[in-house]
């Protein structure tokens, strides 16, 4: 199973952006996916979790609310679409999936590359 996580980039405090993660390998529909990211000087977070059907999310306290976590098994991805933007946001984020805990400690069978994501004040 591969990731790639692509859609950060640089955006002003208040605005949206929306990351995707394609998932290569037939296994996608029958696991979880996630989004984790990670501050500088700071531990990894979890951001969101949703299970293979898509039925169930988890977020953060700190993202309710703002971001959506979701996925179109047909084509092997999973969103994170986020808005009204802060600037405690910005973090690299991962995508991952298998078995995505939302406890510690935070792991998950696979993982993604970073994506930036970037915003200003």
């Amino acid at each position: 199973v591969q990731l790639q996580a692509s859609g950060g980039g640089l955006v002003q405090a208040g605005g949206s952006l929306r990351l995707s993660c394609q998932v290569s390998g037939r296994t996608f529909s029958v696991i979880n996916m996630g989004w984790f990211r990670q501050a500088p000087g700071e531990e990894r977070e979890i951001v969101a979790r949703i299970t293979p059907a898509g039925s169930t999310q988890y977020y953060a306290d700190s993202v309710k609310g703002r971001f959506t976590i979701s996925r179109d098994n047909a084509k092997n991805t999973a969103w994170l679409d986020m808005k009204s933007l802060k600037p405690e946001d910005t973090a690299v984020y991962f995508c991952a999936a298998g078995n995505v805990r939302i406890t510690p400690p935070l792991r998950a069978d696979y993982w993604g590359q970073g994506t930036q994501v970037t915003v200003s004040s």
